[in-house]
């Protein structure tokens, strides 16, 4: 949730020359002296804490592990060097479930852009070969393959997961540097572009918010529960961090 209001913005520390910035989310069942950091996929620094905790305790614990940060941060923009902008032209790589595709873009006399998986090619077919308007017809073809796919995931998973007895509410919401979300009614919230991801990434992911309707936070009961139905989750992580930049990347 790019835009969530509980986060406080502003926060910063300082190590080796460089001003890293960071955001805290308060989290009233964190409990007390549990202070969580992330780095997340398209280098935001989060920074969850208990509500009553004091700014000076944030700032020993993100001082604590700054090195830690920074390193991550250095990685996530050696990862971004490499990744050029889209330009939606034949012949650019473009990736469907972790596989990489050769964009083709074909002239038809039709109304609406058609786009479909064709041997090694992703094919968009359409009177208008503006890359704007190639874009806006991958965009909505990933979300329609992100709900049936997300959906279809999510049902497979509700066998194992007791304390699901039915799939939650699911909405699609691009967003810049998260895979997902879990509201407190329930509703989980997943990236469209993680259609782009490897399939046990994408599971990942789900999984990851599921626990959330059992866990609300990330203590260790939650950690636990993510151990007990996946335990390589922390590869699958790594792997999907990996590849963050050229998904995200529109």
């Amino acid at each position: 949730m790019g835009n969530d209001p509980s986060l406080e913005a502003g926060w910063s520390v300082h190590y080796g020359g460089e001003v890293i910035r960071f955001a805290v989310r308060r989290q009233p069942q964190r409990r007390r002296g549990s202070i969580a950091i992330h780095v997340e996929p398209q280098g935001r620094v989060l920074v969850d804490a208990p509500v009553e905790v004091s700014r000076s305790a944030i700032l020993a614990a993100v001082r604590k592990r700054v090195r830690w940060v920074h390193d991550h941060l250095a990685e996530f923009r050696r990862r971004q060097v490499h990744v050029l902008p889209r330009e939606y032209v034949s012949g650019e790589a473009v990736m469907y479930l972790g596989r990489r595709y050769r964009l083709k873009v074909i002239p038809a006399n039709a109304d609406d852009a058609v786009v479909k998986l064709c041997g090694g090619r992703l094919e968009v077919h359409g009177i208008d070969a503006e890359p704007a308007s190639i874009r806006e017809a991958m965009e909505t073809w990933y979300r329609a393959r992100a709900r049936t796919v997300f959906a279809a995931r999510i049902d497979d998973m509700l066998a194992t997961l007791h304390w699901m007895p039915a799939p939650p509410a699911m909405r699609l919401q691009a967003m810049k540097t998260q895979w997902g979300s879990c509201s407190p009614t329930g509703k989980i919230t997943l990236n469209p572009w993680l259609i782009k991801a490897p399939r046990d990434c994408i599971d990942y992911v789900i999984l990851h918010e599921l626990c959330h309707l059992k866990e609300h936070n990330h203590s260790q009961r939650f950690f636990k529960l993510l151990d007990r139905h996946m335990p390589a989750w922390r590869q699958r992580k790594m792997r999907l961090d990996e590849l963050a930049a050229l998904i995200l990347n529109r």
